[in-house]
């Protein structure tokens, strides 16, 4: 497949028959990011174009996030791991994620009729187990849910898009570890005046928060006769958030040696579930039954007469 490069035309192929990979961005949704990605590096005299094209480089990454596999079992038909792991910490590092998926959510809360900037938010956090290639002292053990690993703290929009996240080893109190990203919503955000919260978060950390941070944190509390699972008022968009995150087998698990890059992950993750949205150009439905074709009927067909020719 032809594809324009920077000073040339690239040919590329994919694996899947009739397109790529699932997890693939279409045209509409690489015009939303191909404009955000930096320019290419080139030396003081122009130096020699990018090998590779950036809508490949891009793709490989969503495969790794949305498939789990490891950077180095990418399919072939990427552009080496290597390259394409170093295009991964090369735009961590110069915030090009953070740029990336920032102008993504205000595009996002525009089109749902919202202002860019958000007024309110919600905080939680979520503990998940890690790798055993991750260092051992970025984890710990979170004994309230039993989980020996690390912890996600993350703070969204009532619409449930990320404002900040933050990665911790488990062991972390919820009120010692929610401080950083409660600061980083205050610097980033400060049209946030009110933050929700579980009762995880309660106690010094509302003070501090009121103090130091001038932002009411108000903690949503369970009804005392609630029995089994009800859904929290206000809390339940970081909740539905945390789930978005999981669908992705990259992230049901911490594989990433750094904290950091764990917090990217998050990003390109949300990256992903914001361009699918603001290209769909209808509201999410999930999919029910798929009727049974010709060719799979006759299939079982075959197969049940084969099964009692041979009980016969």
């Amino acid at each position: 497949m032809p594809y324009p490069g920077a000073g040339g035309v690239v040919e590329f192929t994919v694996s899947r028959v009739g397109g790529g990979y699932p997890s693939d961005l279409t045209d509409g949704q690489w015009a939303l990011v191909e404009p955000l990605l930096p320019p290419a590096r080139v030396g003081p005299k122009g130096g020699r174009r990018e090998k590779h094209p950036r809508r490949r480089i891009v793709d490989a990454i969503f495969y790794v996030v949305r498939t789990g596999c490891s950077w180095r079992q990418l399919p072939k038909d990427f552009a080496p791991w290597p390259t394409v792991y170093w295009y991964f910490t090369w735009w961590h590092d110069d915030g090009t994620v953070e740029r990336i998926h920032d102008v993504l959510r205000g595009k996002v809360r525009e089109a749902d009729g919202r202002d860019a900037e958000p007024s309110a938010g919600l905080i939680d956090s979520q503990s998940v187990r890690t790798a055993d290639t991750v260092p051992a002292d970025t984890r710990g053990f979170d004994a309230g849910k039993k989980v020996k690993g690390r912890k996600r703290f993350i703070v969204t929009d009532t619409l449930g898009l990320l404002l900040a996240v933050h990665v911790v080893a488990a062991n972390v109190q919820d009120r010692d570890g929610a401080k950083r990203p409660l600061l980083w919503t205050r610097l980033d955000h400060p049209g946030v005046k009110k933050i929700w919260a579980d009762q995880g978060f309660a106690g010094r950390l509302v003070d501090w928060t009121a103090k130091i941070l001038g932002r009411e944190l108000e903690i949503v509390r369970k009804d005392p006769d609630q029995r089994g699972f009800q859904v929290q008022p206000k809390r339940w968009a970081v909740e539905r958030t945390f789930s978005w995150l999981t669908a992705h087998r990259r992230l049901a698990r911490d594989y990433e040696t750094s904290p950091a890059h764990a917090e990217t992950m998050i990003r390109w993750a949300m990256i992903g579930i914001m361009v699918r949205r603001l290209t769909r150009g209808r509201p999410a439905t999930r999919q029910g039954p798929r009727p049974l074709s010709c060719t799979e009927a006759c299939g079982l067909d075959r197969c049940g007469a084969e099964d009692s020719s041979l009980t016969s």
